[in-house]
């Protein structure tokens, strides 16, 4: 009876760990298309910015400038961060990631952001919001 049931539990422990490997190469994607805007942002790369945002986001907006403006005008921590830093990713529904970062804007400010992700029909994560917010005990 104990060689069953410790026979059951490896098989278990066998049959997570692929999708504990897959959760992990989401969590990685769904960083990267994050940074990937980040880097957009900084370059004036508005094709690429409004790439990473999902379609329900890119239905928003008339075009990729009309995209950029609106976060530089509303989002300017994210826009020009002068660094960044990715604290968690998380699931959130069967298919969704929130994705916590810490950032400081180019004037030395520190901000907190909190971006949510879908998975989309082809496999790629991309971003359907973020909220961002001064990082407390910041006065400046």
């Amino acid at each position: 009876m104990r060689a069953v049931l410790s026979l059951l539990i490896a098989l278990t422990c066998l049959a997570s760990e692929p999708a504990r490997a897959a959760d992990e190469a989401a969590k990685l994607a769904a960083r990267a298309t994050v940074e990937r805007q980040i880097e957009a942002f900084r370059k004036d790369d508005a094709a690429t910015a409004y790439a990473q945002a999902a379609p329900s986001i890119q239905g928003m907006f008339a075009s990729p400038d009309t995209f950029i403006e609106m976060v530089r005008k509303g989002y300017g921590a994210v826009y020009r961060a002068r660094s960044f830093s990715i604290d968690r990713v998380e699931e959130s529904g069967k298919d969704g990631l929130s994705l916590g970062m810490t950032l400081q804007d180019e004037n030395g400010i520190d901000w907190t952001a909190l971006y949510s992700l879908e998975k989309q029909s082809d496999g790629t994560w991309r971003i359907n919001g973020c909220r961002l917010a001064k990082a407390p005990g910041d006065n400046a």
